[in-house]
């Protein structure tokens, strides 16, 4: 509970504190978006390095030289399964380039911390509004092209069953229209850190995070494609039974 304690302190100060650099990001976005996404990427990243030490987060990464790959000021589509609200912080914190999410639209709501996920590039989707989410999804292409990597949770929530839930496959145009590549990511032990511990708090433990090769869409014709686009629920599934 005291880590618990600890580190929604440790969050609060830091956002609200941190405001100043928030209006910076918000100037420099005027005239180079990429640069305060890539700065305002490193400054979160720095945080949340902070804060899964204060957790005693262990992070086992495979598969990272597969992300090399891909050159580092080109966007890449991360999907992965969604496990706890760790995941977001556990993938900035190791990614090696910009890095926004595709967030529910109910983020956009809590007061300050929208802000940051904001000038992370990070969009937020009302997926009952259709011609809403279409205009996410376009936006979220436009950041790609730009040159941002973004994240999505297809099963759109967090699920803690041994099961995935059925992918919504509507975010992949993104990578398809971006001629962006797809990492697959499969994200093992995360709710070790958080969920599974209701009330108690924060427990040490140690995670896995396996990144795919990646993966090109638009380079596919529209049969391979729907064809990947429907076995990547399996290719997760397999990169997650690999870890067990």
């Amino acid at each position: 509970m005291f880590k618990l304690f600890a580190a929604l302190i440790y969050v609060v100060i830091a956002v609200i504190f941190c405001l100043p650099y928030h209006l910076y990001l918000w100037i420099l976005s005027k005239t180079n978006r990429y640069k305060s996404w890539q700065k305002c990427w490193k400054f979160v990243q720095s945080f949340f390095k902070g804060l899964l030490n204060m957790a005693g987060t262990e992070i086992e990464i495979k598969g990272l030289e597969n992300l090399s790959k891909v050159p580092s000021d080109k966007g890449i589509l991360f999907l992965g399964n969604h496990r706890s609200y760790f995941d977001i912080i556990i993938l900035q914190a190791i990614s090696d380039r910009p890095l926004g999410f595709i967030a529910k639209k109910e983020f956009k709501k809590v007061p300050l911390f929208s802000w940051w996920v904001a000038d992370l590039g990070s969009l937020f989707l009302d997926r009952k509004d259709i011609r809403e989410g279409l205009k996410t999804i376009n936006q979220g292409t436009e950041y790609m092209k730009q040159g941002l990597s973004l994240g999505l949770f297809p099963e759109g929530t967090r699920n803690h069953g041994k099961e995935l839930l059925p992918f919504k496959t509507g975010g992949y145009r993104m990578a398809e229209k971006s001629q962006s590549p797809m990492v697959l990511c499969a994200l093992t032990g995360f709710d070790n850190i958080l969920e599974n511990n209701k009330p108690l708090g924060l427990k040490k433990c140690k995670v896995t995070v396996e990144f795919s090769e990646p993966f090109y869409p638009h380079e596919m014709d529209a049969a391979e494609r729907k064809q990947f686009y429907s076995s990547i629920p399996d290719k997760i599934r397999t990169m997650l039974d690999s870890e067990k």
